[in-house]
């Protein structure tokens, strides 16, 4: 992990948890991060209902994020939630393109564009999550897929804006699996999708924007993997539901 780069790990508690879960996870969590500083961002990613609950629970630096957002204002869109509304309930930072909404729930690269531009539109910053399948990694398509990705999700996204940009490589085949690719193998990604970034804007924008890995970091892979040079913290999944867990990879980043 470059000095330069302050670094971000996310909590992404999916479908998971009730209200007292939540609290109790968010508390002690808060606890833990009393002599964090902010030496590391530190954000959680709670469902939609919980939202409210625990952005009055946070404390130490702890961001309010949200696993989602639609790309309109508002309207006829049964179940969607909006940025605004998001922004009423106290979120800083939103996901876009995490995996299972684009291979469980069907939304193209398009629509996780739209969702990033609204996303910057409303000062959130936006985590845009890209990565392989299994399949698209065994036919050597890993690189082609992360380009597709990022050129679309950041379609229309300006270097200006770029500054509320992370970026989160998350090979999908890693994800839940409890398989992870080796630090090698995330740092040879990383590092292609920062030459990418430099491409399409310049080295200055590649050099600061933060690339985090997403694919089954936990306390006992985070230090090594956060020890690359291109991977600049963690968008955490099943370790960011226990609070010592999630605490030990923020350690991690923080000494990385």
């Amino acid at each position: 992990m470059s000095s330069q780069r302050t670094p971000f790990v996310g909590g992404n508690w999916k479908m998971n948890t009730n209200a007292q879960e939540g609290a109790d996870l968010i508390d002690g969590l808060g606890s833990l991060m009393s002599g964090v500083g902010d030496a590391v961002e530190v954000a959680v990613y709670p469902p939609f209902p919980y939202l409210v609950g625990i952005g009055g629970r946070l404390s130490n630096g702890i961001m309010l994020g949200s696993q989602d957002l639609w790309k309109d204002d508002n309207g006829a869109f049964t179940g969607e939630v909006s940025a605004a509304m998001l922004k009423d309930c106290g979120v800083h930072t939103v996901l876009t393109g995490h995996s299972e909404r684009r291979h469980v729930i069907g939304e193209s690269d398009e629509l996780v564009n739209q969702k990033t531009i609204k996303g910057l539109a409303a000062g959130m910053t936006v985590v845009l999550c890209i990565g392989e399948k299994i399949e698209e990694r065994e036919a050597g398509q890993t690189d082609a897929v992360n380009e597709r990705q990022i050129r679309a999700g950041l379609s229309g996204v300006s270097k200006d804006q770029l500054s509320k940009m992370v970026l989160a490589y998350e090979p999908v085949w890693a994800i839940g699996t409890g398989k992870t690719a080796t630090p090698d193998d995330a740092q040879d990604a990383h590092a292609k999708i920062r030459a990418l970034i430099a491409g399409m804007y310049d080295q200055a924008a590649a050099d600061s924007i933060r690339i985090l890995y997403g694919g089954s970091m936990k306390p006992g892979n985070a230090a090594e993997l956060m020890a690359m040079e291109d991977i600049d913290g963690g968008l955490i999944g099943g370790a960011s539901l226990k609070a010592e867990d999630f605490f030990a990879i923020i350690q991690a980043a923080q000494n990385s």
